[in-house]
């Protein structure tokens, strides 16, 4: 759990820095840099011996769907909606992390249902108003991201059950690299190959967003998901939202202060996902463990 706290504080701050500062970039530009800067920090820790193919395919894919159709998909989603709206309708990916266990295991766990249900409720209790403009697509467009980060979870965490005896750290470049031939062939569609004009401060977010966010926090994330039941996984992809709406609001500027009753809402809701964790945590007693 303790890789999952972490990585959900620095989440947190990266829903104000895409949309207050990178607004304007090609989001598969944005995709395609961040991956390719993680990609680059865990190639020196890859490992050949003890994958075959079949199992370096299996990881790239895994890699395009949860990181690569994900992060083109949502970070298109900043230009129609404001970052705490998009750090708001995530809620929905702890149910496509259920749903997703629970096809792969062909059963239903009701314990993990409710850890995902209550996750959503208490992440539904932060809610502002939303803009008419824009707003299906936007919507729609983190839905897409939710599911594909969600499913991506569930599926690394099933390989890694199958393959107990490979390391996180020596074989996580593949994903990375599935990832960043999704958004390349992305970014190629909709640029034609040509590069956008980034300036020198966007530059500075994108390596930090590669090597920190993306880089660090993929792998701390799904090592993480290695370790803990789906239950606790699952409320856990909501233990951002209420951290990411406040630094939006807060530190990214896009509200002069919070209102007395939206401070009561973020409290809430973060006490009902907590609440969810727990559920979750006592699920698991049931549940085989994780990998070590």
């Amino acid at each position: 759990m303790l890789y999952l706290l972490c990585v959900s504080l620095v989440w947190a701050f990266s829903f104000g820095l895409i949309g207050s500062r990178l607004a304007g970039l090609d989001p598969s530009f944005v995709a395609m840099s961040r991956l390719a800067i993680a990609l680059v920090c865990f190639v020196p820790m890859l490992r050949l011996g003890g994958t075959s193919w079949k199992d370096r395919g299996e990881l790239m894919a895994l890699g395009a769907l949860q990181f690569g159709l994900m992060y083109v998909a949502y970070i298109q989603a900043f230009a129609h909606l404001p970052s705490h709206l998009v750090a708001l309708f995530t809620i929905t990916t702890p149910i496509y992390v259920i749903v997703a266990n629970d096809l792969m295991e062909r059963r239903f766990h009701r314990g993990f249902l409710l850890c995902a249900l209550l996750s959503v409720a208490g992440a539904s209790v932060i809610r502002f108003s939303v803009p008419t403009d824009d707003f299906w697509w936007g919507f729609g467009l983190v839905q897409l991201a939710n599911l594909a980060f969600g499913t991506g979870q569930v599926w690394y965490r099933r390989f890694r059950q199958r393959r107990r005896n490979l390391l996180d750290r020596q074989i996580f470049a593949w994903p990375y690299l599935g990832g960043v031939l999704f958004a390349g062939l992305a970014f190629l569609i909709s640029s034609g190959g040509g590069l956008p004009d980034v300036r020198t401060d966007q530059w500075w977010v994108l390596l930090y967003l590669g090597i920190v966010a993306s880089g660090l926090g993929f792998f701390l994330w799904n090592k993480g998901a290695t370790l803990v039941s789906p239950g606790v996984l699952a409320a856990f992809n909501n233990a951002v939202v209420p951290l990411a709406v406040l630094a939006s609001l807060l530190v990214f500027g896009e509200a002069k202060g919070v209102a007395p009753a939206q401070a009561v809402r973020l409290v809430a809701g973060a006490a009902m996902i907590g609440t969810a964790i727990l559920v979750g945590r006592t699920e698991s007693r049931f549940m085989e463990p994780g990998v070590d």
